[in-house]
């Protein structure tokens, strides 16, 4: 029978049940206007879920219930009874809730249900689940569920081996997309194969730089390339290559942003300035009666307050808090 097509009322199956209507009190102040047929089957699955019935018409039933509001904790919660006390097959469970979260991608109950069985159906099923993720962020590459869920899959039942690759291909399709530089930063400190920041950090850097020459007004890989020194400012300030990106980049365009940004960060952390970040700065620094006699932290600072309105207080507040660095 297509229950799609029919309420429960017409099902055989339901004959015996008396439907448990829902008691809104004597005086509701907003009384919500149900269509019919959805408060005909919230009034047969209060009937089932109050008896603690697990049958096969009680599954069936949930299932036109989710259909009719996908994010019903309640009603996916009694599922998961009933499919844990009949034996059900999960990986039939699993299809179709997969067809409920095409149409719903971002219910946060569809993804909890996913999850639940994911556990129950073990590292089988991670390519899978890796591969539905990747259908889901072909359509919306921000999805912050599908992105959990693909996180907490590697980190149960595994999938790392392609995991990078993947990345590389978001990249490589969107270098703006941050949501897959988010992704490449976990599976970097992750992955059991890599073997770590430390391991990976060298060709990572070399990465991003390449990235940041590409678009240096692209923000993602100005803050990956700082997240791969994080708690390490010796390493950053060491690193050559890092105040070597910032010059590179300043020399064609003084007023980016994020460049200035890590510099700052770079001059606070001990970075000696050289003889070349002074050359780019000093026309700067002598045409501003406010900087005339500044250090280069606080120029720098000077430069973000014009070239980053947005945050102007914020840089009149850090300029406070510099002290003389060169």
């Amino acid at each position: 029978m297509d229950h799609a097509k029919s309420g429960p009322s017409s099902w055989p199956e339901l004959a015996d049940v008396v439907p448990v209507p829902q008691d809104d009190g004597p005086s509701p102040v907003v009384p919500i206007a149900y269509r019919d047929d959805f408060r005909e089957v919230m009034d047969y699955f209060r009937a089932l879920y109050f008896a603690g019935e697990r049958s096969p018409r009680a599954l069936r039933l949930t299932a036109e219930a989710i259909e009719q509001n996908p994010g019903n904790y309640t009603v996916w919660h009694f599922r998961r009874l009933i499919l844990e006390a009949l034996d059900s097959d999960l990986l039939e469970e699993m299809n179709f809730v997969e067809k409920i979260a095409e149409c719903n991608p971002k219910n946060y109950q569809i993804w909890h249900h996913k999850r639940w069985l994911a556990e129950k159906l073990g590292p089988d099923i991670a390519n899978k689940e890796h591969e539905f993720t990747m259908k889901i962020l072909a359509i919306d590459t921000k999805n912050y569920h599908a992105w959990s869920h693909r996180q907490w899959v590697l980190q149960a039942l595994g999938g790392w081996e392609t995991e990078l690759q993947y990345c590389n291909q978001l990249l490589e399709e969107d270098v703006f997309n941050n949501s897959a530089w988010n992704q490449r930063f976990f599976v970097i400190i992750r992955s059991p194969l890599l073997g770590g920041l430390k391991v990976m950090r060298d060709s990572e850097v070399d990465y991003t730089i390449e990235a940041i020459l590409g678009n240096p007004q692209n923000e993602s890989p100005w803050r990956y390339l700082k997240g791969l020194y994080k708690g390490e400012n010796n390493w950053l300030v060491a690193d050559e290559r890092i105040s070597g990106i910032c010059l590179k980049v300043l020399k064609n365009d003084w007023t980016c942003v994020f460049a200035l940004s890590l510099l700052l960060d770079l001059l606070r952390a001990g970075l000696q300035p050289s003889d070349e970040l002074k050359a780019i700065l000093e026309p700067i620094r002598s045409s501003d009666p406010e900087t005339a006699d500044a250090d280069l932290a606080t120029t720098v600072c000077c430069i973000l307050q014009k070239c980053d309105p947005l945050r102007v207080n914020y840089w009149s507040w850090f300029k406070t808090t510099l002290s003389q660095i060169s």
